[in-house]
């Protein structure tokens, strides 16, 4: 039996889209709200519940720790992407301590290891990456691809939380400034990095929730894709929060790998419709369609 029980559809307070001047100002009225992300296994059963309240409490947190590594403003920060509570805790911890995260591929192609340890590094460098973090998982790959560079530091989240807690204000990244650096997906050519500033990601924001899926109270998100993706990065994890959605996530090697019933096919339909609380007969969107909000649809046993 699961304990956990979902953030709520409902986040309790009048929905903004995305009229804030920076990501953590977004946070900070996400916030005051019920909503937030919650994270699936690939049985379709809730794992973590990460409420937009909790988000910020840890993020401002970590800032202050990453803050006592006395990198100068702007320094990027490399984070492997893996969909996990700690991406998000990682950046928006950055964009409150003034530092630019980098989310960088957590996944290894056909190529194997030796590909994608060559890859991580490519991108490590390009970046200038002064500080990296990955899951646990990823931990072996990151330490492999950062041998002989110059970063100040490499660890897992553990190896952060350990660091001791500045007593600062923070002072978080300003519009005109390089909110993240993100790369693209390298599919035809080595992977290019794109400086998004606070003020051009809060206006695409915008334009998404209000023109582009017009969201509306009582909307709620279903994702399984990567956080290094643009779409998974922009259209699930920021553009849910600056109009304070709630999300429902599973992750891309979960959506991939799964297996129904012995049976040796992937049924992502029945998947979905778990992790939204239909049961078996009832309508279920198709697979192409579930990563987006989905009008009034909830986990089971989440409150409106």
């Amino acid at each position: 039996m699961n304990p956990l029980s979902p953030t709520p559809t409902n986040s309790q307070q009048p929905l903004r889209t995305a009229d804030f001047s920076n990501l953590s100002e977004a946070l900070d009225y996400a916030a005051e709200g019920t909503s937030g992300f919650n994270f699936y296994n690939g049985r379709g059963q809730l794992r973590t519940v990460l409420p937009y309240a909790k988000l910020k409490e840890e993020s401002q947190a970590l800032a202050k720790r990453l803050l006592g590594l006395n990198l100068e403003r702007g320094s990027r920060i490399a984070i492997i992407a893996e969909t996990h509570p700690d991406f998000p805790r990682f950046f928006f911890a950055c964009q409150y301590a003034g530092y630019t995260p980098v989310p960088l591929p957590a996944s290894i192609h056909l190529g194997g290891h030796k590909a994608y340890v060559e890859q991580l590094r490519g991108l490590l460098v390009k970046s200038q990456a002064a500080v990296a973090m990955a899951p646990t998982e990823f931990q072996s790959y990151l330490l492999e691809a950062t041998d002989g560079l110059d970063l100040q530091l490499v660890g897992a989240p553990q190896t952060f939380d350990e660091l001791t807690e500045q007593d600062v204000d923070l002072c978080p990244l300003k519009p005109e400034e390089t909110a993240y650096l993100q790369y693209t997906s390298g599919s035809t050519l080595f992977p290019r990095g794109v400086m998004v500033s606070g003020a051009a990601v809060m206006h695409n924001l915008a334009g998404i929730i209000k023109y582009g899926l017009k969201v509306r109270d009582g909307d709620r998100c279903v994702s399984w894709l990567p956080y290094y993706h643009d779409m998974g990065l922009v259209g699930f994890v920021l553009a849910p929060l600056a109009a304070q959605l709630s999300v429902d996530y599973l992750s891309t090697r979960d959506f991939a790998m799964r297996i129904e019933d012995r049976c040796g096919f992937f049924d992502h339909q029945r998947l979905a419709a778990r992790m939204l609380g239909r049961g078996p007969g009832r309508e279920s969107h198709k697979p192409s369609s579930i990563s987006h909000p989905i009008e009034h649809q909830r986990p089971r046993g989440v409150a409106p």
